[in-house]
């Protein structure tokens, strides 16, 4: 088991097809002082690719935490989602849902599927900024993760 503490930097992939979330996301990491190493995938597709260190991502790190968006362009997120959890060495790596979707049928689906949680995106920085704060509190300072 390991304990994420202050010297040690946090491997985040950030599953997100909108730059103005991506940046949003950034700009929030910076506001909490999270030292950590950010990836982007911008659709299931490249993120499985970087989960699986295929192709142009061979030598990608591995996540201490997937932050995945449900609604995206060629694999959506629920679909990501599945592949994870059904494959014996990525299903550890805690997935947090960040979408805009307030739909049950979502929320119960990613649950269905074994997200680790599910947030909704809140509008603005301020809100943002709360959400990667709590985030960093919760995943990274209370909850023990197994080792990569």
């Amino acid at each position: 088991m390991m304990k994420v503490n202050e010297s040690t930097a946090v491997v985040i992939l950030l599953v997100e097809d909108n730059p103005g979330d991506v940046r949003l996301t950034q700009e929030s990491l910076k506001k909490v002082k999270i030292i950590n190493e950010l990836h982007v995938a911008k659709d299931g597709v490249e993120a499985l690719d970087f989960l699986r260190r295929q192709g142009e991502f061979a030598d990608a790190p591995r996540p201490h935490l997937i932050l995945l968006d449900l609604n995206m362009p060629r694999m959506g997120g629920r679909e990501l989602l599945e592949e994870i959890k059904d494959d014996a060495d990525l299903k550890r790596i805690p997935v947090v849902v960040l979408t805009s979707s307030e739909m049950e049928e979502d929320i119960v689906k990613s649950y269905d599927l074994h997200a680790n949680c599910y947030i909704t995106k809140p509008v603005g920085i301020a809100g943002f900024t709360n959400v990667v704060q709590a985030i960093d509190s919760f995943w990274f300072n209370v909850v023990e993760l197994p080792e990569a």
